[in-house]
């Protein structure tokens, strides 16, 4: 018996209907419960709670391990991470990091919480990331460093990216929130960029309850991080200002419990996203393009619909069945009220007719092709 099945077994002895009555976007991974009591009786024997405690060390370790990185700071969640790896590359408050409009409004919160300037660069049509011939006409006096989103785990153009930043002298962060299983040309997209950064928050495939993760191959940067996720100190040596970022034992503990279930999460949202590819290749629905090198995580199942009014319609049908997809992303975040417009036309159309279905682990074939079947019935009957 795989793990999987040998969860939902679980899940249906302690009569809990794995599937429930609705069908949300997503729902988060819990191992058996024996499996996190096991970390949680450790947590229990040690009485350390936070502060860099042993299982927080285990849980890195593991990670350094499956991504093949030296450095790697396990965070309390994805958006500190963001932030850290903003104030860790010595950029002067004020300065212009260009970005993606497609992606969470973390994306572009952290650079704005961080007093930095987003400047957005629109996206490739393709698979949603940000496009690279379009970044240099952006660069100015005040741009320092390039945020770039793998957007639904499909990876960035990395090597034309390094190429611009090299010729600028700028720093490179990849928001890695999704990408977390996706590898290109065999590593880790992790390893890309100055900082990458990972969330492990309830609703990715691989979840910490609340957590996120950087890495960094640079040695001085990645001390600078661990300086500032500790309120800029060591013990008693106060060295610059920093934030409290610390991940906590249980959510490592967490960590801990569902990684040896990695595996098994990914295989299954892989054969739940070809039965969506499947039911709908007749349609006139768009997919992300197939990347050449991508070892691809299915994170998401985005599909594109001919317009927003489509998309809308059935939506509301879905929604009628108690089945929630959510429209990621929207807004693109170029049109968000606080911010400085500026056009980025591929962007702001895809926002608006993109979506994304129900993908998750344990989610039932029948009710993929359900979900199918609602969709195609939609789409008839315009």
């Amino acid at each position: 018996m795989s793990r999987i099945s040998g969860f939902k077994k679980f899940y249906k002895e302690v009569k809990i209907d794995f599937d429930m009555d609705k069908v949300f976007v997503t729902k988060p991974f819990l191992p058996p419960r024996e499996d996190l009591e096991r970390y949680i009786d450790r947590i229990y024997q040690t009485k350390i709670l936070t502060n860099q405690g042993p299982l927080l060390k285990e849980f890195e370790k593991l990670l350094k391990d499956y991504l093949g990185v030296e450095n790697l700071h396990f965070v309390t969640n994805g958006t500190l991470a963001l932030q850290l790896a903003l104030r860790s590359l010595d950029i002067e408050e004020g300065s212009e990091i260009l970005t993606t409009p497609f992606s969470y409004v973390a994306t572009c919160s952290s650079i704005l919480w961080e007093r930095f300037i987003p400047i957005f660069i629109d996206i490739k049509e393709e698979n949603f990331t940000i496009d690279p011939e379009k970044i240099e006409k952006k660069i100015g006096p005040k741009t320092k460093a390039i945020l770039a989103t793998h957007v639904f785990g499909y990876a960035c153009d990395v090597e034309r990216i390094k190429e611009i930043a090299d010729k600028h002298s700028l720093k490179i962060i990849y928001d890695g929130a999704h990408c977390f299983g996706s590898k290109y040309k065999g590593k880790a997209l992790s390893l890309y960029g100055d900082i990458s950064t990972l969330s492990f928050h309830a609703t990715k495939l691989f979840n910490t309850i609340e957590g996120g993760a950087c890495i960094t191959k640079d040695q001085k940067i990645s001390k600078e991080i661990g300086l500032k996720k500790r309120f800029g100190h060591y013990y008693d040596e106060y060295e610059t200002v920093g934030i409290n970022a610390k991940a906590s034992e249980f959510q490592a503990a967490m960590g801990l419990a569902n990684f040896p279930y990695l595996s098994e999460i990914i295989s299954h949202r892989k054969h739940i996203s070809k039965i969506y590819d499947e039911e709908l290749k007749n349609t006139k629905l768009k997919r992300p393009k197939t990347q050449d090198f991508l070892e691809y995580n299915y994170s998401y199942h985005p599909i594109i619909f001919e317009s927003e009014e489509q998309l809308v319609e059935v939506l509301k049908a879905l929604k009628e069945e108690e089945i929630y997809p959510r429209r990621y992303f929207y807004p693109s975040l170029n049109e968000l009220k606080y911010v400085e417009y500026s056009p980025c036309p591929i962007s702001e159309e895809i926002s608006r007719k993109i979506a994304c279905l129900p993908l998750y682990s344990g989610l039932e074939e029948e009710t993929a092709k359900k979900i199918c079947k609602i969709i195609k019935k939609g789409l008839s009957n315009e």
